[in-house]
């Protein structure tokens, strides 16, 4: 890039949302874009293997973010990963096809002010993105760019668990999207045709990359956003250790997720002032809800050994097995490597008195494939994994320095809210129900959980999962919309008190929905499209 180019819209950050934003805006001739992201492309064969997964929780392809010392959890750094790639969290994640319940969306538009983000107001833009091979109708879309896809072929496991649900009294769910959160049953995943299809692939592919009014930056870190006479103007990035100037024309949209879209705008001078000068920033607005709210889902994982040589991590490996697989999936595009690893799960009632499910479970048909998580003789483990879906606590992102290259101080405060580790320990006794029914019971020789001490009294379990409980991958709410004092962007996604400057991925949401987050960041993309262009018109 050449100092001071000029684009109607710079897009700093090419994760989940910034892709979106880049191939939606793109369709129109008559504006240049300029998509930014400081990873790198999404090429590599791991990320388009399904199962490859289990090769990208750590390593070159996220950010390898920790949390400052957890006050309830220890004193515990916790590993944060986030996509460092193009396709961000989309391109390394479980692949999981979740959107939550209609009250999530209802709860912003009515308790946050959000107007016109209710359930009714976003279902078109959910309908808008997928490209569904099994499910159509009000609830799902078939002509989208977003492949939605069930598992060919679940392996033997996954069936027992979901077996083992229905026998704990959940009832068996085909859609965890549909009328009825409730229930347990095999994950609907971002792949199509035995592929990851990420927001990259999905928004990016088939020809979008190579439009003339497109451009499309890897390796360039966005340092700050360039604010004059409060307008956004530009941003300043750093290319092969060069600074230069992009000039926005129409607007600069900010999509650098949960942690880098706060850091991004603190780097700017925008923020709580005394955030900013404890990192060295001068103030240009004063914003002090800027990398507040945080919030994630907080997991627990139980690791079941195996009686048998059964499970997918024996493709750890190099055996034939192995080579196998790999030719199966070469051919086929079918096999082990074509599973997501995070196979089944669903959601249930840890509170009989919500109204809709308070739970959510992860099933693998493997052990040890996350980063930081235990595990057993290869091929010899199952993971169960469950979550509180609506935590209570409340953390913060703040930069630790004016230099762009420096993490951040990121701080989940998990469990500082008594109802969260309250709601954690019923999901480890529920989960441990589950793997205890008959059809799990049968696979298993031995529970490994935590350290090995005894967990089976209200004390050992919680001491267990404040020992134990980790990043779910899905952090929200640090650029939260809304019309308080402490919101950041409006309905509209603006900056409060900025013109020409939007954020635009997961961490507007005000309140984190109930169940993965990757499919609303990609409505919430979708829908800014079309607020964005209404307003230009």
């Amino acid at each position: 890039m050449t100092n001071q180019q000029a684009f109607d819209y710079i897009i700093a950050g090419g994760g989940t949302a910034g892709s979106v934003l880049a191939g939606r805006l793109s369709e129109d001739p008559s504006v240049r874009v300029l998509l930014l992201e400081a990873g790198r492309s999404d090429r590599h064969p791991f990320i388009h293997v399904p199962a490859g997964f289990a090769k990208l929780t750590a390593g070159p392809f996220q950010w390898g973010y920790s949390s400052v010392p957890q006050e309830h959890g220890n004193g515990r750094r916790i590993p944060l990963a986030q996509g460092r790639v193009l396709g961000g969290g989309g391109s390394i994640n479980a692949q999981v096809f979740t959107r939550g319940v209609d009250g999530d969306y209802d709860g912003w538009a009515n308790e946050y002010g959000a107007e016109g983000w209710s359930a009714a107001d976003v279902r078109p833009y959910f309908v808008r993105s997928e490209r569904n091979n099994r499910l159509a109708g009000p609830r799902h879309g078939t002509e989208g760019p977003l492949g939605v896809s069930d598992l060919a072929s679940p392996h033997p496991l996954s069936r027992d668990f979901v077996k083992a649900g229905q026998e704990f009294g959940l009832p068996y769910s085909n859609d965890s999207n549909g009328d009825r959160q409730e229930g347990i049953g095999f994950y609907q995943t971002t792949t199509y045709n035995g592929r990851r299809c990420s927001a990259a692939v999905a928004y990016l592919g088939g020809g979008a990359r190579k439009r003339p009014n497109l451009v499309v930056r890897t390796h360039v870190t966005v340092s700050r956003i360039i604010v004059t006479d409060g307008r956004a103007t530009g941003v300043e990035v750093i290319e092969n250790g060069t600074r230069h100037r992009c000039l926005a024309r129409r607007e600069v949209l900010v999509a650098s997720g949960a942690f880098g879209s706060p850091k991004l705008l603190q780097l700017s001078g925008i923020g709580d002032p005394a955030d900013l000068a404890a990192a060295g920033v001068e103030t240009v607005h004063a914003l002090p809800g800027v990398g507040k709210n945080l919030q994630d889902h907080c997991d627990l994982d139980i690791i079941d050994e195996l009686k048998d040589y059964a499970s997918l991590d024996r493709l750890n490996r190099v055996r034939p097995a192995t080579a196998i697989a790999g030719l199966e999936y070469l051919a086929f595009r079918s096999g082990p490597l074509a599973s997501t690893v995070v196979e089944a799960g669903g959601f249930s009632f840890g509170d009989p008195n919500e109204a809709t499910p308070d739970l959510q479970f992860h099933f693998l048909p493997a052990a040890g494939v996350e980063a930081g998580i235990g595990s057993v003789r290869p091929g010899y483990g199952a993971t169960l994994n469950s979550c509180f879906v609506r935590p209570r606590s409340r953390g913060t992102v703040r930069i630790a320095s004016a230099d762009p290259t420096v993490a951040p101080l990121i701080d989940p405060n998990y469990l500082a809210d008594e109802r969260d580790l309250e709601m954690a320990v019923v999901g480890v006794e529920q989960s441990r129900e589950i793997m205890a029914q008959p059809s799990m019971a049968r696979n298993i020789k031995k529970e490994h959980i935590g350290d090995g001490s005894p967990v089976r009294t209200k004390d050992e379990l919680v001491r267990f999962v404040r020992n134990f409980g980790r990043t779910s991958y899905h952090p929200v709410g640090t650029c939260a919309m809304g019309v308080s004092d402490d919101s950041v962007v409006s309905p509209r996604l603006q900056v409060h008190g900025l013109e020409g400057l939007r954020v635009i991925d997961s961490s507007i949401m005000p309140r984190i929905v109930s169940s993965n987050t990757q499919a609303p960041t990609v409505m919430i993309a979708e829908k800014a499209v079309d607020m964005i262009r209404e307003d230009a018109r």
